[in-house]
């Protein structure tokens, strides 16, 4: 599953590619690992080894593989780009996790009719909000309160940081339009 999301998933493809630009080339035998994981976690993102560690136990579907790993990947792009204070600042994980549940698919409508979870009017911004202060809550030992202010302060320019899409891709097609745009951003610099 992970080698059918890295070489046919777009969402993959554009965040390697990217990372590959910032001089973060991530190679499969090194910076992926598969390993049995405690509780229901699917995945996560190890700073110390610049490694994504995913839990062979709890992905069963293809789609889920595809959603883990570019949110995995969101977050070692983030930590190749942005130099990301992991553990002493909470706001810097904030500011990922917002983006990872923003970009990846985690929210897609899709989705959130999975989790029996449905609303019109900014449900979007309100399942990227949740979602990231449920995985801030689920790697750090922090109060609700203090994953809750962390998101609120951050939100806004996070949520609106969509780099390397360029675009929310609410679904495989964004994810195409997206990848083929990064693949172009350079060819129409050049011409300026």
């Amino acid at each position: 599953m992970l080698r059918m999301t890295l070489d046919t998933n777009p969402y993959a493809q554009l965040l390697l590619e990217a990372m590959k630009q910032s001089g973060c080339t991530v190679f499969n035998d090194r910076h992926f690992s598969c390993e049995n994981c405690d509780g229901c976690v699917s995945g996560g993102f190890d700073s110390a080894t610049s490694q994504i560690v995913l839990c062979q136990n709890n992905i069963r579907h293809q789609s889920h593989m595809n959603r883990v790993v570019t949110h995995e990947l969101i977050h070692a792009f983030d930590h190749c780009r942005a130099h990301v204070d992991w553990f002493n600042n909470v706001k810097h994980l904030a500011c990922s996790e917002i983006r990872a549940a923003n970009l990846s698919g985690d929210c897609t409508l899709m989705n959130e009719i999975a989790r029996f979870k449905f609303g019109l009017k900014g449900h979007h911004q309100a399942c990227v909000r949740d979602r990231a202060i449920r995985s801030i809550l689920a790697v750090r030992k922090v109060s609700k309160e203090m994953a809750e202010k962390a998101v609120n302060e951050v939100f806004d320019a996070c949520f609106n940081d969509l780099e390397p899409f360029g675009r929310i891709p609410h679904s495989k097609t964004d994810a195409k339009r997206a990848y083929r745009d990064f693949q172009n951003r350079d060819r129409y610099n050049a011409n300026l």
